[in-house]
């Protein structure tokens, strides 16, 4: 370099007979470097249970979406016992009868919506809330850093746990009334949040929609919070979709003044507080509206619920069902909670799982085949599309007469020439 000290003569030409890679392969280590693992592995060897990890299947078997990527681990604790109460919800006659039949519940925070976001974790309907006030905001969040540990501990008993909840939930919501929540500060906390719901939850809603089979999604935060997430999140409504969970009372000014009927939390979700149940689109005002009194809910006979905590199995306490699969999201605490999780649901996934194995058990459950990259174009890729799924109906009559058992033959492929020796019978 100019004005620079040049190095001795002898080091520059060693420098100069290194052996170089070629460019194109430092490039390549550096820019393919696998990232790191975002969970850590989950290994489970005890015989009471089949656990497995189903790989990524070509398109053309058309059970798994071409864009699903690794999917995470599930595990079933008795299948033999599961396959029998599918074929008893099949049994239940045609596909109408069916879904008449059926109701799906599901948990939000952490069951619809996904655990972790980009790395981190994802923020739930309470935890979303942003009051304006950084006081208040404050001794939210310090009751939250208290109380949170206790409710995901697996060693303190239900009856303590429940009261412990208890007590969370009634301060939190004092201090929401306290600071002067309004709602204009819902709308922009929801905006500005970290919440997402799991792939495949829009696919699952569609499909239950069209078979007219009623969700109930409770929750223990704020079904205000909730509607406004599936309108900023989602952009569209569901008319068979009906919110549990605790609901504000707001003045003419916009100010949250009382909370309506009995406080629900994490571990006193249940059909008793159907009648807080409100169908999102009646907040969005569509003008087809869904009367949700002509759906009888108590008649239905079986139940799909999800969940992402052992207390949401008492969502479907007070329902007279005959068959219940019971579906866990088990997100996070995976070696400590794993064998809780699967004494108390017949089907457990494991990992911040995607909602399309729900949707797939749903789609078993009637006669509807799914054919990938066939449907309609996903959410914000244009250029992918998702199943299309074939509703298909066999009426079989009763009895033919000769002219039309004459006409079928005509269509249908001939009869063998060779006839079956007795053996081959």
């Amino acid at each position: 370099k100019p004005g620079g000290v040049h190095p001795p003569r002898h080091l520059t030409e060693a420098r100069r007979t290194l052996p170089h890679p070629p460019r194109h392969q430092s490039r390549r280590r550096r820019l393919h470097r696998p990232p790191p693992p975002r969970f850590p592995p989950t290994t489970v060897s005890s015989p009471a249970f089949q656990c497995f990890r189903p790989r990524t299947p070509r398109s053309s078997r058309g059970s798994m979406d071409s864009t699903t990527m690794s999917p995470p681990g599930v595990a079933v604790r008795d299948p033999e016992s599961l396959e029998k109460r599918k074929t008893a919800i099949r049994s239940a006659g045609p596909t109408k009868l069916q879904a008449r039949s059926l109701i799906v519940i599901a948990d939000f925070d952490g069951t619809l919506t996904r655990y972790w976001i980009d790395g981190r974790r994802g923020q739930t309907s309470n935890g979303l809330l942003q009051q304006g006030n950084a006081e208040y905001d404050a001794k939210r969040q310090a009751l939250y850093e208290y109380y949170h540990p206790l409710e995901i501990s697996p060693t303190i008993p239900i009856k303590e746990k429940t009261k412990l909840m208890e007590e969370w939930w009634e301060k939190t919501h004092g201090l929401l009334i306290e600071g002067g929540l309004s709602f204009d500060a819902i709308k922009k906390s929801v905006s500005e949040a970290t919440i997402a719901f799991r792939d495949g939850v829009v696919e699952l809603f569609e499909l239950l929609e069209e078979l007219d089979v009623p969700v109930l999604v409770f929750s223990a935060g704020l079904a205000d919070i909730i509607e406004e997430v599936f309108r900023q999140k989602l952009h569209r409504s569901f008319k068979n979709i009906k919110v549990v969970s605790n609901r504000m009372v707001f003045d003419e000014k916009g100010c949250l003044v009382a909370f309506k009927g009995k406080t629900i939390h994490v571990l006193n979700k249940n059909e008793h507080a159907l009648d807080m149940a409100t169908p999102i689109h009646d907040k969005f005002r569509y003008p087809n509206g869904y009367n949700p009194d002509s759906v009888l809910m108590k008649q239905r006979t079986n139940v799909l619920l999800l969940g992402d905590h052992v207390g949401d199995l008492g969502m479907s306490d007070g329902l007279s069902y005959e068959n219940q699969i019971a579906v866990g999201f088990l997100n996070n605490n995976t070696e400590m909670s794993f064998k809780s999780y699967l004494d108390a649901f017949d089907v457990v996934y494991l990992n911040d799982a995607s909602m399309r194995g729900v949707v797939e058990l749903v789609s078993q459950l009637y006669q509807f085949k799914a054919t990938n990259d066939e449907g309609m174009p996903m959410y914000r890729r244009p250029f992918m599309r998702g199943k299309l799924y074939i509703h298909i109906t066999v009426d079989f009559p009763d009895s033919l007469t000769p002219d039309q058992c004459k006409t079928l033959e005509a269509v249908l492929p001939p009869k063998p020439v060779s006839q079956m020796t007795d053996m081959e019978l």
